[in-house]
């Protein structure tokens, strides 16, 4: 019964920021490699950052490197994404998921077993 909510999306003009934040509860947040992945309309959900549950960042994906970040507080049972600079190719339903094993961070896979429901974000002018 691990429940995960993501919140912080919406309108952004090109080159604004965004701060998504995701609330887990159900288990011990702080086992839980934490990932953040988005899916565009007509494309694949992909990764787009993932992190250990002592706050190492574990991957990055490359169309964000150097504009999006992720950070967690245990003692919140949240994890954050951090995007600047926003392009209009960042317009995607942003997901937070779970992954209990740390197996396969860098890419989607089982090991990714929980999942938000996801938070619009739409960058336009």
């Amino acid at each position: 019964q691990v429940q995960l909510v993501e919140s912080g999306g919406g309108l952004v003009q090109p080159g604004g920021s965004l701060r998504l934040s995701c609330v887990v509860s159900g288990r011990v947040f702080s086992r839980q490699y934490m990932g953040w992945f988005r899916q565009a309309p007509g494309k694949e959900r992909e990764i787009v950052a993932s992190i250990t549950g002592s706050g190492t960042i574990a991957h990055i994906s490359n169309p964000v490197k150097g504009r999006f970040t992720i950070s967690r507080d245990n003692a919140k049972n949240t994890v954050w994404l951090q995007m600047n600079s926003l392009k209009p190719e960042d317009t995607a339903v942003y997901l937070c998921a779970a992954n209990p094993d740390g197996r396969g961070l860098n890419y989607e896979n089982p090991s990714w077993d929980a999942w938000g429901q996801g938070t619009q974000v739409t960058v336009s002018s």
